[in-house]
């Protein structure tokens, strides 16, 4: 391998926001993330809307039936 071309790798805190943190290795040295394991419901089996409604109303206030003039 060459020198000097590869990033320096510290020892990371990821913290999320429903209040996990774990320990991995990354360029930064702390990261804070929205979602992960812990809280995904991919991994969990659980369902959780975080806004799916407000995305609805917005959606139909744009583009939901006009009507013609």
């Amino acid at each position: 391998m060459q020198k000097d071309i590869h990033p320096e790798t510290f020892e990371t805190q990821v913290t999320c926001g429903c209040g996990n943190t774990f320990t991995t290795i990354a360029t930064r040295k702390e990261i804070k993330v929205e979602i992960c394991s812990a809280c995904h419901p991919f991994y969990t089996g659980k369902q959780n809307f975080v806004d799916a409604a407000g995305r609805v109303d917005k959606f139909m206030r744009r583009y939901g039936k006009q009507e013609a003039k």
